[in-house]
């Protein structure tokens, strides 16, 4: 297969593709190595940013992503395409627990809000933000549950790594 053609395969599937598509899947599609991939999509970056296109390829989740630049975000919400809901404070407050506690139970979650979060835990469930990862070793054996590849997606985040550092304040709040 010719460099050209790989490259704009490629960009089809990193296009088309619903979700961030990993290096790995393109390698299992294509049948092409790692690092032949990697720079593949280098190049195909590089010409949206040479051209200063309205269009960009991120990585977030663990793969590769084409979105709109943030720059040109209140024009795009003017088409009303994929509204995306927002999210309550409460909602935050436990996802944030979640992301920076993970794994985590929900009397846990309850013990450091002071208040009951089944229906906050449900919507973040509902909206893929928040998973089921397991079962603690603990008398009843509560449910763990930790942040999904939609919390990074949601975030524009690569991985939990990139979540920002604590502030010394939250420490208190039992963070």
């Amino acid at each position: 297969m010719e460099y050209s053609e790989a490259r704009a395969i490629i960009e089809a599937l990193i296009f088309a593709s619903p979700g961030p598509l990993s290096p790995k899947r393109v390698g299992e599609i294509l049948d092409l190595d790692s690092r032949t991939i990697e720079s593949i999509i280098r190049d195909i970056k590089d010409k949206y940013h040479r051209d200063k296109s309205g269009i960009q390829i991120v990585f977030v989740a663990g793969g590769y992503e084409m979105t709109t630049r943030s720059e040109y975000a209140d024009y795009v919400a003017k088409l009303n395409v994929g509204v995306r809901q927002t999210l309550s404070r409460p909602a935050l407050e436990t996802l944030a627990i979640i992301a920076y506690r993970q794994p985590v139970t929900r009397p846990e979650l309850e013990k450091i809000r002071g208040v009951r979060v089944d229906s906050v835990l449900n919507t973040l469930m509902e909206r893929r933000l928040v998973r089921v990862s397991g079962r603690k070793k603990a008398p009843g054996r509560p449910a763990l549950y930790s942040t999904t590849s939609g919390f990074l997606r949601w975030f524009g985040l690569a991985s939990l790594e990139e979540l920002p550092p604590l502030a010394q304040d939250f420490d208190s709040l039992g963070f």
